[in-house]
């Protein structure tokens, strides 16, 4: 079969590799869709710390089940499923808590391990979610469950005004999950069009940080007081600090990403607020059924959020293109069959 493999930083081809050998106790599919996201990007650049080379890259998956959709009752041969790319110890303090997602020895499809963007998989029962979904809809549920275990994360509730920073591919997962929860949502980025998306994912309200001050709008639209929470999906120092800064007294700061360098605090905000400070990290499974049950009703625009759709051959091309070009492309899918 052939896959898409990752040789070294910057270098990418497709490549034939062994068809996989069935295990009986595991799920044979067919990938059908594999989503790109930033942690491809990010690889492709050299700047993973966490890949080993070669690799094949994927994790964002829809696929049909060939053989083995009896090892679960909910399953049945020829059905398509999203897929959850993520391995877990079972032993680490993490496991132990039920929270696998944040396992101290994760390992991701596409970054510590393969990936789906080839044209065979196969998979454990557990990690499959079937549902009455499009491909191209069951390959966002992992991305957007990201988002979704943020919401999570920060206790969001119908009442709480939530502003989320970052617009991209996971934030925009934030903003879905928060507005599913009722809450209303401030989107904020430096883009316009990743803002109008925003919008048509429910946004309330948005801001434009390249023109106008957060601090200043953020207040205007609470009244003052701040968001009760805010979640950061940019991932850089002052965005970190901004978030620290700006949430309400009482309130919850989320942060998904992670900055690449220290981040300098007012401490004294820590306190005097009393605030809560969470990670985020991958998703849990009912994050992946929330985030079904909202594509199911319809909630997320997903033809414009999809914009570009290639083939695996394309995909060496693409990244190129996308290294150079970040912000002209917003979600690029992979179509294998």
């Amino acid at each position: 079969m052939r896959a898409l493999i990752l040789k070294a930083p910057g270098e990418a081809a497709v490549e034939t590799v062994p068809d996989p050998v069935r295990n009986p106790n595991q799920v044979l599919l067919q990938v059908r869709s594999v989503g790109l996201c930033g942690t491809d990007l990010n690889s492709f650049r050299g700047k993973n710390p966490l890949i080993t080379f070669p690799r094949i890259l994927g994790h964002e998956i829809a696929a049909t089940i060939i053989e083995g959709g009896g090892l679960r009752p909910d399953l049945a041969d020829h059905s398509s499923v999203a897929v959850m790319p993520y391995k877990s110890c079972g032993k680490c303090p993490a496991c132990r808590q039920n929270r696998p997602n944040t396992c101290q020895f994760n390992q991701t499809m596409g970054v510590q391990r393969d990936g789906a963007l080839t044209e065979i998989l196969q998979v454990p029962p557990e990690k499959l979610f079937a549902a009455d979904l499009a491909i191209p809809e069951l390959s966002l549920v992992e991305p957007l469950s990201v988002g979704f275990h943020a919401v999570q994360r920060g206790r969001v509730m119908a009442e709480d005004t939530v502003a989320v920073i970052g617009a991209g591919g996971v934030g925009l997962g934030a903003i879905a999950g928060a507005v599913f929860r009722g809450a209303r949502v401030i989107a904020v980025d430096v883009d316009s069009g990743k803002l109008d998306i925003a919008k048509k994912a429910g946004a309330a309200a948005i801001i434009n940080i390249s023109t106008e001050q957060l601090g200043e709008r953020l207040s205007d639209l609470t009244n003052g007081s701040g968001p009760d929470v805010i979640i950061e999906a940019v991932g850089r120092a002052e965005t970190f600090q901004a978030a620290v800064e700006h949430v309400a007294f009482a309130g919850r700061v989320v942060y998904i990403g992670y900055a690449k360098e220290p981040v300098a605090y007012e401490t004294r905000l820590f306190v005097q607020k009393e605030l809560d400070i969470l990670g985020s990290r991958n998703a849990l499974p009912d994050n992946f059924r929330e985030v079904i049950r909202m594509l199911e009703q319809k909630r997320f625009p997903v033809a414009e959020y999809v914009t570009t759709t290639i083939t695996i051959d394309h995909v060496p091309e693409m990244l190129r293109k996308w290294s150079d070009q970040p912000a002209r492309f917003n979600k690029i899918m992979v179509r294998l069959a």
